[in-house]
């Protein structure tokens, strides 16, 4: 079954809503009608209007960084589905590791009890992408293992909890709305690299989680991206990889010529482009 390889731009805690629009343009004039990719981009919350109304009509997807899985209440400073939805969202980020409190190089502002900064954990993670998936949205779940935890040689175990914990009580029916990123926290902002055939491996260990989860035919439908310190250099090799379905990028897909190498990147490595 072919997947449409798909390439989202995570933008953190960078721009403002003027100069996300600006970039959200750039992006749309390069990547528009790309052929044989999705393309998506997920900008901080208060730019998200800016960057949907500067989108619209066009193939880039936006989406949000983070969910709460109320839909209203007194939970100051949190944002729910149908508030992303109402803003134009289709995915939203579910899980990412800097959310998990699971920083590879925390700057010293976080020092101390890392757990505390977010808080996400793998029962929030599970909350979030059942209310994103109540609400319309798309989830992408991030999983992936420290440097101590591969050191150990725990990579595995760690990424079979986070994959089950996160899909728990999602019904096969709604599998293939869901997006799975595997995103090695040793790998995430470090500029250390991940090598192709570990991606490749560790996203196919990621597939036969799903083949048991929902059964092998769906486990085919579904997307596995790669995060990690992606560029234009690394991403060609990454996206010939076969269990490699896209990338959830960050620094550089603020970056617009960097990011459109990227896209290209799976296109030509799918045979698409």
């Amino acid at each position: 079954m072919a997947r449409i390889p798909f390439v989202c731009g995570n933008w953190k805690l960078n721009k403002t809503p003027d100069e996300a629009c600006a970039l959200a343009q750039d992006l749309r004039a390069r990547l528009d009608g790309a052929p044989g990719v999705e393309v998506g981009v997920c900008p901080p919350f208060v730019c998200i209007p800016a960057v949907a109304e500067a989108l619209k009509g066009s193939t880039v997807s936006v989406g949000g960084q983070d969910i709460f899985w109320m839909e209203k209440g007194a939970y100051t400073g949190e944002v729910s589905g149908p508030m992303l939805v109402s803003a134009g969202c289709r995915y939203v980020i579910v899980g990412h590791s800097e959310r998990r409190g699971r920083f590879a190089k925390p700057g010293p502002e976080l020092a101390g009890d890392l757990m505390a900064v977010f808080g996400d954990n793998d029962t929030t993670v599970n909350r979030k992408a059942l209310a994103a998936l109540s609400a319309g949205l798309r989830p992408i779940i991030c999983v992936g293992e420290t440097l101590e935890e591969r050191q150990a040689g725990r990579t595995e175990v760690v990424v079979e909890a986070q994959v089950r914990a996160g899909l728990a009580g999602v019904r096969p029916e709604r599998a293939e709305e869901v997006v799975l990123a595997y995103e090695p926290v040793w790998a995430i902002g470090t500029g250390e690299k991940c090598d192709d055939e570990e991606a490749n491996r560790v996203c196919g260990l990621v597939r036969r989680l799903l083949a048991q989860v929902w059964g092998p035919e769906k486990a085919q439908g579904i997307r596995v991206l790669y995060g990690g310190s992606v560029d234009a250099q690394n991403a060609p090799g990454l996206m010939r990889q076969s269990e490699v379905d896209g990338g959830l990028v960050g620094g550089k897909s603020l970056i617009a010529d960097d990011f459109e190498k990227i896209v290209k990147a799976a296109q030509q490595g799918k045979g698409m482009g």
